[in-house]
């Protein structure tokens, strides 16, 4: 059994994302993305028109931003001094999905934040790489934080003894994303998350039972 472990998404919960795109597609593309449509292929819209851009459009644009433009991405306030400050007490690794093709890329984009982590690339669900991940490294208690409620319903199935922290870091859409059920805790603020986490991995694996909150335990 080795170190407690804490697996981290990226976007929206380390860097911001949605916002940097947003400004990308507006300056080269002439897009806007319209943050009161959830649905990432329904708010990226023509800005004359305001009819949405066709799907493929969506992924060419998505793949050309990871391409060239992850400088724009800055980190969310407090995520980088508090993921500094537990590793003092876990193993910290990301688990993101973008391209294999953009893995080195994020590994020096974080690195350059001063996080250093191995960086684990998916797509879909994120349930199964997790229990990978921990089947490989065996942690005491581990725990993964997500801005997107299907993959806490992932994780819920596939590692029920991991605990589960809903987070969505970027101000511009918390208040518009309600908190995912199959999460134990729901938190937007790294100062408060930082010492809810603390708790988590000293308290030991989740309790594959536990009644799941809308709110921080």
């Amino acid at each position: 059994m080795t170190r407690p472990l804490i697996i981290t998404d990226c976007d929206e919960v380390l860097l911001h994302m949605l916002v940097p795109f947003r400004e990308w597609a507006d300056e080269a593309h002439d897009l806007h993305f319209d943050f009161d449509r959830l649905k990432f292929a329904d708010a990226l819209r023509h800005k004359e028109s305001d009819e949405p851009v066709t799907r493929e459009v969506v992924w060419t644009m998505l793949t050309a931003f990871f391409d060239d433009e992850m400088g724009r991405q800055k980190p969310i306030d407090g995520a980088m001094e508090a993921l500094a400050r537990l590793s003092a007490v876990a193993d910290i690794v990301v688990l993101t999905n973008i391209d294999e093709r953009h893995r080195q890329g994020r590994v020096d984009q974080l690195a350059g934040h001063g996080l250093h982590a191995p960086v684990f690339c998916n797509h879909g669900p994120k349930g199964p790489p997790l229990a990978r991940i921990i089947a490989d490294r065996n942690p005491s208690v581990a725990l993964f934080i997500d801005d997107i409620a299907e993959h806490h319903a992932s994780v819920a199935e596939h590692a029920p003894g991991v605990w589960r922290l809903h987070m969505v870091g970027e101000p511009e859409l918390k208040g518009k994303i309600p908190p995912a059920d199959m999460a134990h805790a729901r938190i937007d603020d790294w100062a408060q998350a930082e010492t809810w986490i603390a708790a988590r991995l000293a308290e030991g694996p989740a309790p594959h039972d536990i009644p799941l909150s809308d709110g921080a335990k």
